[in-house]
């Protein structure tokens, strides 16, 4: 009966260990299938299996000698595994513990890398999970989203484009005219038209627009492809091809070159498409230039109160007078930044 009592404390520890691995088991189930990260709560639960184990030798009835050379057993084979693995499993844990602090990216974000595009279902210590355009689900190492550029789709608006190709004889005004159609039919707002390429056979014009809805960006993409063959095949234009090759039986000088052009093209909107797609980059400009601003009226006010410590009674008047000016200045500047 008293050796029983020694293994009490080793099979208490056991029995609690092994109800808080199942709890934690459970938890990290839980979260993973609503969508949210569980990085923590695996890295909780692997230390917890490690903490586990340890607490279970030093409960055990043993020797001190030999309780230290299992530990010691325990820290080797930890570390050989570290060591076997530091290129892969290490490598990518340490990248899911990147992307949890960073979070470029959360379950439901559209993104792109490596040319794999799809929708972010579930992020884990070593892996991120998308659902591609097939339906199916991919596995991507989270090394590979830390080292490789990820395109992540913008949640309050994407630009939604497509090319196509046009023969010389299209005057790039007719071919805009049609192309900002095909836009506007697609529902896409701010639509805009960019001669992409000049290529031997061709013209490579870009339609694309802004789309609000960013849950169906593969159906909006369809859609504008669909109305670009619409507009451009009813006003007559021939799409071009590199792979269909048209043979015109022409006089030696005759040139191939538009015979019409529109004078005047409208446009569904004013401003550049630059205005658009970089407007992120426009705000995070400007916000830096209002920062430097207030930087250079900040040294001004303080080269000015030392101004106004020296000044005579005849002139601290006017110097006070400048340094309100500054101040009004700095206060306008500051709010500025807040908006």
């Amino acid at each position: 009966m008293m050796e029983l009592d020694h293994y009490t404390p080793a099979v208490a520890t056991l029995v609690l260990g092994v109800i808080g691995l199942l709890i934690l088991s459970r938890l990290s189930q839980r979260a993973s299938n609503i969508d949210k990260p569980s990085l923590v709560l695996q890295l909780v639960f692997w230390g917890a299996g490690l903490a586990v184990v340890v607490a279970l030798v030093v409960a055990l009835p043993l020797e001190a000698n030999v309780r230290g050379q299992i530990l010691s057993l325990i820290g080797v084979v930890l570390t050989a595994i570290i060591a076997l693995s530091s290129t892969t499993f290490v490598s990518n844990a340490m990248a899911g513990i990147m992307l949890q602090a960073t979070r470029p990216f959360k379950p439901g974000d559209f993104i792109l890398v490596n040319g794999v595009f799809g929708r972010v279902t579930r992020r884990s210590l070593v892996s991120t999970r998308i659902q591609t355009e097939t339906r199916d689900f991919t596995n991507l190492p989270n090394l590979l989203l830390v080292t490789q550029p990820v395109t992540v789709q913008h949640r309050e608006g994407t630009i939604i484009q497509a090319d196509v190709s046009l023969g010389y004889d299209v005057h790039h005004s007719f071919a805009e005219r049609e192309l900002l159609k095909a836009a506007e039919g697609a529902g896409l707002t701010d639509p805009y038209v960019l001669v992409a390429e000049l290529l031997d056979h061709a013209v490579v014009y870009r339609a694309a627009g802004f789309l609000e809805d960013v849950v169906n960006p593969l159906t909006a993409r369809s859609q504008l492809r669909q109305k670009m063959l619409d507009e451009l095949h009813g006003a007559g234009i021939e799409i071009a091809s590199p792979n269909i090759m048209a043979q015109r039986q022409q006089s030696g000088d005759t040139q191939t070159f538009p015979t019409e052009v529109l004078k005047k093209v409208t446009r569904s909107s004013a401003d550049k498409p630059e205005a658009k797609i970089f407007d992120s980059a426009h705000a995070a400009a400007n916000v830096q230039a209002l920062r430097e601003q207030i930087g250079e009226i900040r040294v001004e006010i303080d080269a000015q109160e030392e101004k106004i410590k020296a000044a005579s009674d005849e002139t601290r008047a006017s110097e006070t007078s400048v340094l309100k000016s500054l101040e009004r200045r700095l206060k306008w500047l500051e709010s500025q930044e807040e908006a």
